[in-house]
């Protein structure tokens, strides 16, 4: 479903241009669950923006079900990340006055709420265990929580794909741990294409894609898939030059 082409982002700093993705290519099959693996600094969040049309390459293309993001106009774009595309981040980005139900809600706003949407959201953040949590602000809730709130926002509009960056960065290993099995249990059960970007490696599952990236490029297999066993022991996978 996702097809990235010889992508390269690069940016200027002072006199000088910083490639943050070199040559990038890479394939994930529908209804995968992927990850985005590096260390700190290796173009992982920029690769994931570019899947969700928030940041364009230099060069090259991303594809997203059959669909050329670069040759999106604006407008295109905006409809693509309102329609087909559900963000959760590290910092949650809930509204502060908003109960969990009206912030679940948000991305329907702008058109208004119909009955069966809102049904939707009191479905899902019952879901993720917030059934008697749903008229609670963000300064009621615990970190754990806001976050359960966040992933039932990203959910609710029944996403093309789901875009998670660090999203339990924020968070206590137990919490965490909590948070990544709600994802699997809701991305198993609504088939959608979930891409994570994450330093922690524990999360990972023998049968999840793994993208690992240095330097603006990615290593392992075609594609750049690495096996799971070995990002999981943390062993070196075979560089793949993105040519």
């Amino acid at each position: 479903m996702i097809d990235v082409v010889n992508a390269w982002k690069s940016y200027k700093s002072g006199t000088r241009t910083v490639d943050a993705l070199r040559g990038v290519y890479c394939h994930i099959d529908r209804g995968r669950f992927a990850f985005i693996v590096g260390p700190s600094g290796s173009g992982k969040s920029t690769l994931l923006y570019m899947l969700g049309a928030v940041d364009r390459p230099t060069q090259g293309d991303v594809h997203v079900d059959g669909e050329s993001l670069v040759a999106m106009s604006e407008a295109d774009q905006n409809v693509y990340r309102r329609e087909k595309i559900g963000f959760i981040f590290q910092s949650f980005n809930l509204i502060s006055n908003l109960t969990a139900v009206e912030n679940v809600l948000i991305p329907f706003l702008p058109r208004g709420v119909t009955a069966q949407q809102r049904a939707d959201a009191v479905e899902l953040l019952t879901r993720v265990g917030l059934g008697d949590r749903l008229d609670h602000r963000p300064y009621q809730l615990s970190g754990g929580e806001q976050q359960r709130v966040a992933i039932a926002r990203a959910l609710v509009k029944r996403p093309l794909l789901v875009l998670a960056d660090e999203p339990t960065g924020e968070l206590d290993s137990k919490t965490g741990d909590e948070i990544y099995k709600i994802l699997r249990s809701l991305q198993a059960d609504y088939q959608t294409t979930l891409v994570v970007v994450t330093h922690d490696r524990r999360f990972i599952m023998p049968d999840d894609l793994v993208l690992e990236i240095q330097d603006g490029q990615l290593v392992g297999g075609p594609d750049g898939e690495a096996h799971s066993d070995e990002i999981a022991h943390d062993r070196p996978a075979g560089v793949k030059a993105g040519e």
